[in-house]
């Protein structure tokens, strides 16, 4: 299996699905959201899933299918509970360059806050994210490979650059 997948990882409200499409684009490389992914192999909302098995459940689910994933020269977006899952994090690994996409507390707050399909209260929403901003912080910190996107637009031209060097060094050249 090719390595040539960038995969982007961070808490939920963090951008990694609008900045993944926008990088999938730029870079001529195919984009996975994995929380699709997920609705479509599962046949259900995310908020079905965890209102079915509850949240130790849909880790599993989550696990699962992102352990499965197998692709080339795409950027993948995961949902921000997938450094949970072992299993799809050492896949996920093998298959391309793992980059946590960083965003500031408050704004974290705010785009929570603005998340209704989650199957909870909105102020059971607001403590929840004031609870694990660091523990999510050190997981995804655990996870990536070096890379930490904080201003988006200027970090991602750098990336493209260094991830294009990378691969001409490879002999890859462009892809689609």
């Amino acid at each position: 299996m090719d390595t040539t997948n960038i995969i982007l990882i961070g808490m939920p409200g963090a951008g990694k699905s609008t900045v993944g499409v926008v990088l999938a684009k730029r870079i001529g490389y195919h984009f996975i959201d994995s929380d699709i992914l997920i609705q479509e192999k599962e046949g259900k909302k995310l908020s079905e899933i965890i209102a079915e098995k509850g949240t130790d459940g849909f880790l599993e689910v989550e696990d699962r299918v992102n352990s499965g994933v197998r692709t080339e020269h795409c950027v993948i977006a995961t949902g921000g509970s997938v450094v949970y899952g072992e299993n799809a994090m050492q896949n996920l690994k093998s298959i391309g360059t793992v980059v946590y996409l960083w965003e500031s507390c408050e704004n974290l707050r705010s785009a929570a806050l603005c998340m209704t399909d989650m199957p909870i209260s909105r102020s059971a929403r607001k403590n929840l994210i004031s609870q694990v901003l660091s523990v999510k912080s050190a997981e995804n910190s655990a996870w990536n490979d070096g890379l930490l996107l904080k201003e988006k637009q200027k970090s991602i031209e750098r990336s493209i650059k260094r991830k294009r060097s990378r691969e001409k060094s490879a002999g890859y050249g462009r892809h689609r």
